[in-house]
């Protein structure tokens, strides 16, 4: 009884789940406990079975028919891993962050730019389990362009593996492309004469990059020993097309490296202007002071109780007084402006 309800938990977590002969879905719906022990009674093809998000309960379930190491079902379970691959005795653990980039109008309209999302990649000798983390990372895509190759599928589960690989790091240069227009237009508008660019739309893209870049990066060491180890899960051909996933992630890689390089120069640029105009408000503010200043001092002396001051018993000595202020600031104000304080 204990054992009926895992499984009808998992169920609500299953996405789809189908088996492969000779690299053909068998028709008809069928349940993960069905599938692999076809399988196994058969002694040929695989079972593919999509997840998302499984919790716990899901996972023990799934673990005890499939043979699925606790350790793995954890990572599952948990979600929020940094990609890696890790060998165990009978299954190797892909995990990739998927990532998408999110349209807008202006960088002042939004607080993010990039979403982020996991995806990962369990694959056994007769199984490949792809379990999906956040609302990114769509592989129901993936699942029918690999039923219209047959070919490929035959290869083995590995074959799925390549096939979400492939995926994911297509959607990093997608959204490094995507980056780079907005990097393009912030950097037209903060060089353009009398640009008002906010600073925080810079420092937002910056931050965005560098998630960009620790999400990626850390990919290069497993796709390596993916196309070059000599992994018993995985076949020669696969071996093969997992070196072409490495080139194109090596230029993922180095397009997010440019992009960050880019965003350190334009952080330094920013933070130059904005000590520019802090250096002319101050230049502005210095220079209306010593306008104010002579009137303020003049006044101030005119202004004390003594009864013996020149001036203070001529008719015309009031606009006189006013005549001086007043030249006096015109020449400072003349002064300024001809120096650019004003």
């Amino acid at each position: 009884m204990a054992s009926s309800r895992l499984h009808t938990r998992t169920d609500h977590a299953v996405v789809d789940c189908g088996v492969y002969m000779d690299g053909t879905r068998t028709p008809g719906e069928v349940t993960y406990l069905d599938a692999i022990r076809r399988v196994r009674s058969e002694g040929r093809g695989f079972v593919w079975l999509g997840l998302l998000a499984p919790d716990a309960h899901q996972m023990a379930s799934l673990a005890s028919e499939f043979g699925i190491h606790e350790l793995i079902t954890e990572d599952a379970t948990n979600g929020a891993q940094r990609p890696k691959l890790e060998a165990y005795d009978d299954a190797l653990v892909l995990n990739l962050a998927a990532v998408e980039y999110l349209a807008h109008d202006t960088l002042n309209d939004v607080s993010a730019i990039v979403s982020t999302g996991e995806a990962m990649v369990i694959l056994g000798r007769d199984f490949v389990v792809t379990v999906r983390h956040g609302e990114f990372g769509e592989l129901a895509g993936i699942r029918s362009e690999l039923e219209k190759s047959p070919d490929r599928l035959a290869q083995g589960p590995a074959s799925v593996m390549h096939a979400v690989a492939d995926r994911m790091i297509d959607s990093y240069l997608e959204v490094a492309d995507e980056i780079r227009q907005d990097v393009d237009e912030l950097e037209t508008a903060l060089f353009q004469p009398r640009a008002d660019v906010d600073i925080e739309q810079i420092y937002l893209l910056k931050r965005e990059i560098l998630e960009l870049k620790h999400n990626i990066s850390p990919l290069t060491r497993p796709l390596q020993r993916l196309s070059l180890d000599h992994l018993e899960l995985v076949p020669r051909e696969i071996r093969h097309y997992f070196r072409d996933v490495q080139d194109h992630h090596a230029r993922a890689v180095a397009e997010v490296a440019v992009l960050d390089e880019q965003m350190t120069s334009l952080v330094g640029a920013a933070v130059a202007m904005v000590g520019v105009r802090q250096n002319t408000d101050m230049r502005r503010i210095s220079a209306w002071v010593a306008i104010a200043a002579v009137p303020t001092m003049i006044a101030g002396v005119y202004g004390m109780n003594f009864e013996n001051m020149p001036e203070l018993n001529v008719s015309y000595a009031y606009f006189l007084v006013l005549a001086i202020m007043a030249g006096i600031c015109v020449g400072l104000f003349w002064i300024f402006r001809k120096n650019d304080w004003l």
